[in-house]
């Protein structure tokens, strides 16, 4: 008889070779055909699973070295217990509450020694030479008196691997109680000591002292800052690396003052050539940089006298203070001016015009710089007329009437002599030049011939007329010619640098594309005043984000 014995000890084989010689013969091809369709079934949903001895189906799409029980564990049938944790090697460990007990058990009171305990206190859970209480004169042993109380008896923790890493095991939240009482009789004795030293203050020093400049760094103890200045952390002024150092925009030492340490340059370092420009002082004084210390400031007073806000820690709190502190001292203003006008009178004299319609004059200040440029005040308006000024349509720059050619009125931004058309910009400068002069002179032709035979009545007249046109035309032909040479030269000249302006803008977007320390150096680049031609070239070529025909030129 064939038998599968793989997977089986020899006492397995002895116990079950009765039931071998009575098996009748292997499985036959056909029942290992069943047993597969089966498994196949089950994964495709048209069987049930198998069941387990809890009864529990188990899914049919476990491998097999998974649900395959070891030769061991004596399985009888399906079955996935041995994939589960085994109770019996379970650890199980103390409870996150569970800690050792501090203190003595006071819940037992001893009045009588006992054997065993200690000679000096009379405790059981220590022996003499391990007790921490004050050496007696009398033992407790033979005293029999004022026996002290048991230590807890500490059970023994099974501590999981997080609990032995807990910092925070064994801690009693109400010992935070503690401090928080302390630190509210701190806060209490501070507010105390403020103000005591107000109301001294107020009763004895009357006269005024001048501020020094470090009021607020080193004498004062500002609350949210550190007393000592030396021990503020500065925050670096970082430059970029395109951007010229500061240092080097005027090397003469007598200069403007640079700070390598905050790399600031407070003044500016080139007055005489450009007027305009400041250094960098006025950010102090610009934006919200003075309401901003004007807040700090009016918080470090209300600090001063007991109020608890701070700048940083609670800005609206301190923004609602303030315009309630502002709106009270505007009204107690109005209300001494009131008494003031009430007492002594004079009101009428304070509802007159303005100086401006009295004095039929002003006082507005106005500095302007040797170019012309307005530094100071305000520029005065330029007076205007009843007809409409410097109105400008269909994205034309300037007015109709502001070019003049061939006894024709257009426009200067595209020289288009049609009134109300489209401004097509440099463009419109180009064509006009490329176009053949004939196209004027015909029209002008045209206006003088019907001018004559408008105004002529004469036959002699109108022969002296021709013969004077003729002439005229022949002068006209003559210039046309030379124009027409030098506008082919100038086409050719504008042609060649148009096509180095485009080389060149190529090659500027190939460079701005390229990783900027991977960037060639131009410092030997040969500077040169550029041409008209390149000029423009370069008007043409420019690009005018604010037309909105340009993506259709």
């Amino acid at each position: 008889m064939a038998t599968n014995t793989t997977g089986m000890t020899v006492s397995q084989i002895l116990r079950s070779r009765v039931e071998l010689e009575d098996e009748p013969k292997k499985k036959s091809r056909e029942d290992w055909r069943k047993a597969k369709e089966l498994e196949e079934a089950r994964k495709a949903g048209t069987a049930p699973a198998a069941v387990d001895e809890e009864g529990k189906d188990i899914n049919p799409h476990i491998p097999q070295y998974i649900s395959t029980a070891p030769w061991y564990y004596s399985a009888t049938g399906p079955t996935l217990k041995h994939q589960r944790p085994q109770p019996e090697k379970q650890k199980t460990f103390s409870e996150f509450d569970e800690w050792y007990k501090r203190g003595v058990d006071t819940s037992k009171v001893t009045v009588k020694y006992r054997k065993g305990a200690c000679e000096n206190c009379g405790a059981m859970t220590h022996k003499k030479k391990d007790c921490m209480d004050r050496p007696r004169k009398v033992g407790a042993k033979f005293s029999g008196a004022n026996i002290a109380p048991d230590e807890y008896v500490q059970s023994k923790l099974a501590l999981s691997y997080d609990g032995k890493r807990d910092r925070w095991s064994g801690y009693d939240p109400s010992e935070h109680k503690a401090i928080i009482e302390e630190f509210q009789k701190v806060e209490e004795a501070k507010r105390q000591l403020r103000a005591d030293k107000l109301n001294a203050n107020e009763a004895s020093s009357e006269e005024d002292e001048e501020e020094d400049e470090d009021k607020y760094v080193d004498e004062v103890d500002m609350p949210g800052t550190k007393v000592d200045s030396k021990q503020r952390i500065t925050v670096r002024n970082l430059r970029i690396r395109e951007d010229t150092a500061k240092y080097l925009r005027n090397l003469d030492p007598n200069s403007a003052y640079y700070d390598p340490k905050t790399r600031s340059m407070r003044e500016n370092p080139n007055k005489k050539i450009d007027e305009l420009s400041v250094g960098e002082n006025f950010v102090r004084f610009t934006g919200d940089t003075q309401k901003h210390a004007k807040a700090q400031l009016f918080a470090w007073e209300a600090y001063e006298k007991g109020v608890d806000v701070h700048l940083l820690a609670e800005p609206t709190k301190l923004e609602m203070l303030q315009q309630e502190y502002d709106k009270k001292k505007d009204q107690i203003k109005t209300q001494v001016q009131k008494d003031v006008l009430e007492r002594y009178g004079g009101e009428e004299h304070l509802q007159v015009p303005p100086k401006s319609l009295l004095l039929a004059q002003t006082e507005d200040y106005v500095e302007y710089s040797r170019s012309g440029k307005v530094i100071k005040g305000q520029e005065k308006q330029v007076v205007k007329s009843k007809y409409e000024e410097d109105v400008y349509i269909n994205n034309h720059t300037t007015v109709w009437g502001s070019y003049w050619k061939a006894s024709q009125w257009g426009y200067k931004c595209c020289h288009s002599f049609l009134k109300n058309s489209y401004c097509l910009g440099e463009a419109g400068i180009l064509r006009e030049s490329l176009a053949p002069p004939h196209s004027i002179e015909s029209n002008l032709e045209k206006s003088d011939q019907s001018s004559s035979s408008n105004s002529s009545s004469d036959e002699e007249t109108d022969k002296n007329k021709k013969k004077s046109e003729k002439k005229k035309n022949k002068k006209k032909k003559m210039k046309d010619k030379k124009k027409k040479k030098n506008k082919v030269e100038k086409k050719s000249g504008l042609s060649d640098a148009l096509k180095a302006e485009e080389e060149s803008q190529a090659d500027a977007e190939r460079l701005l594309q390229l990783d900027e320390r991977k960037r060639p150096y131009n410092s030997m680049f040969d500077v040169k005043k550029p041409t008209d031609d390149e000029m423009e070239a370069y008007f043409l070529k420019r690009r005018r984000e604010e037309d909105p025909m340009n993506q259709f030129m």
